[in-house]
């Protein structure tokens, strides 16, 4: 039975993706299809704990180039593939999330309407506690509305606890 189609659905694409990014320790974050001129743009984004470098994502580009390779998912038209991690920017909607960004600020839309900012001091499957001006609160997950990672360019050095690799430093080779 072929799965040849003109217009390939995110959702068997997520389904045929899902295994290949888990054989390299990954979570499957989002997948994309976008027209591009004459070609399609297949946008895939990839994280795991702990951060994930342009190494793991050259690796995990190799096996889902072979994979769509070798078999007709994608049909006959002509596509680019792009993989990466999702930006810092990227709305925080699953407890991985929360967890992957410990220590960083948040700002919270709560489902009624309050807005809270603070530093996720930790989160578990449920909820998540943040460090909202000296004083401990929980968040729920099932309270968000919104919830974005807060880019702090006058953040002291050393305070992330992310190892250089993980944040996408660079490593120095002799």
């Amino acid at each position: 039975m072929s799965r040849r189609t003109d217009h390939t659905d995110t959702s068997s694409l997520e389904n045929f993706l899902r295994p290949i990014v888990k054989q390299f320790g990954c979570d499957l974050e989002a997948v994309d299809i976008a027209p591009a001129g004459r070609r399609r743009l297949l946008r895939v984004l990839v994280d795991r704990d702990g951060g994930i470098n342009l190494d793991d994502v050259a690796d995990v580009t190799r096996a889902i180039s072979k994979a769509l390779d070798a078999d007709d998912i994608m049909g006959d038209g002509a596509y680019t593939l792009e993989v990466s991690s999702p930006g810092v920017d990227r709305p925080l909607t699953l407890p991985r999330h929360w967890r992957r960004n410990v220590t960083r600020l948040v700002a919270v839309t709560l489902t009624a309407g309050e807005k809270v900012t603070g530093r996720i001091k930790s989160a578990s499957e449920e909820a998540a506690e943040l460090d909202v001006d000296g004083k401990l609160r929980t968040i729920p997950y099932a309270d968000v509305a919104k919830a974005k990672v807060q880019i702090e360019f006058n953040r002291a050095a050393g305070n992330d606890e992310a190892a250089p690799e993980a944040a996408g430093g660079t490593v120095e080779e002799n």
